[in-house]
């Protein structure tokens, strides 16, 4: 029986190479392709309209958007034209973004869980067709609907999929989300307790653990060269310890470590600071924290964290060869 797979795209790659990527992995039987929307790179919806475009069956999803900077009419039109493109193959994956890029250009993330109940809330709404109003702290529409004049006037089946890192919002997303993206650069063992949060939200809503879909971004980083394979996922641990700290505390990275190395790198990073502060990241914390390694040492550490309530690993590639990886955990 075929296991669920997904692959992750960040911007590690010429973007018309990653269409490539993506009709390599519908091909070899991968379930879904995430596009990466975080640092002031690429954003995620063109990329995914790429996809769509490009493939037949492959679902395609936002890995993840932030709920700030679009607004909710814009947000909910933007997935009712993915799903045109593409239907029932959409997934928006939505995030509370972090600081301090947040604050950097202007957004001030003032209570998330509110923010982020009410966008859940209003775009489901929305993507059912419903003419909504909704005065919130955040959200504020008036008799408002998608405005579907030429093409399918129907409630658009598009999985709303939280990107929680809190514990706060892992519970929130048990609450009112399909399902929620855990986040990467974490120990299997961190899914334990995001599990349990996971099942109080869903309390909540009458639901079960086994209601909500728990899809994992895993940097996996593939080579039969186990040093090349390692070291690739140290440049990217690297950037990213330094760059998002919830993500270093999430990986339970030493503070001192995490501020070694934000001395050296600026903003936007360079690739002479990266090369310049990689030994910082230690080959226990990529064991610890990455799927990374020979084919063989990959799939044994994704398969952790299916045991530890993963259900459909996305696959973060940390560089290299990114064919080898999709035939690494290839469905057919």
């Amino acid at each position: 029986m075929a296991e669920r797979v997904a692959l992750y795209l960040q911007d590690a790659h010429d973007l018309r190479d990653g269409l490539e990527y993506v009709k390599y992995a519908e091909k070899r039987g991968f379930e879904a392709v995430w596009q990466a929307e975080s640092r002031l790179v690429r954003d995620a919806i063109v990329p995914m309209a790429a996809y769509a475009a490009v493939t037949e069956k492959i679902k395609i999803g936002s890995g993840v958007i932030n709920n700030w900077t679009r607004n909710i009419g814009l947000l909910a039109a933007t997935y009712l034209t993915l799903d045109d493109l593409a239907p029932d193959r959409i997934i928006c994956g939505i995030g509370a973004w972090w600081d301090p890029l947040a604050a950097n250009v202007g957004i001030d993330r003032k209570k998330p869980l509110r923010a982020m109940y009410e966008t859940i809330v209003v775009m489901r709404k929305l993507l059912n067709l419903e003419r909504v109003s909704y005065d919130g702290e955040f959200v504020h529409v008036k008799d408002i609907e998608l405005d579907v004049v030429h093409g399918r006037r129907e409630p658009r089946n598009v999985p709303l999929m939280i990107g929680a890192t809190g514990d706060k919002m892992m519970e929130l997303s048990g609450e009112i989300a399909d399902g929620v993206v855990l986040n990467y650069c974490v120990e299997p063992s961190y899914n334990e307790k995001a599990l349990e949060l996971l099942s109080i939200g869903a309390a909540r809503s009458g639901r079960k653990l086994e209601d909500i879909d728990r899809p994992q971004l895993i940097v996996c980083s593939v080579d039969h060269d186990h040093d090349k394979a390692y070291d690739a996922t140290r440049m990217l641990l690297t950037q990213y310890l330094a760059q998002q700290p919830h993500i270093a505390k999430a990986s339970n990275v030493s503070m001192d470590v995490v501020a070694e190395i934000q001395s050296i790198l600026g903003w936007p990073a360079t690739h002479e600071q990266i090369e310049k502060a990689k030994h910082f990241v230690s080959d226990e914390l990529i064991e610890r924290i990455t799927a990374s390694g020979t084919p063989e040492e990959a799939r044994t550490k994704v398969n952790e964290y299916r045991k530890n309530g993963c259900t459909c690993p996305i696959l973060y590639s940390a560089g290299g060869d990114i064919r080898l990886l999709i035939d690494t955990f290839a469905q057919n």
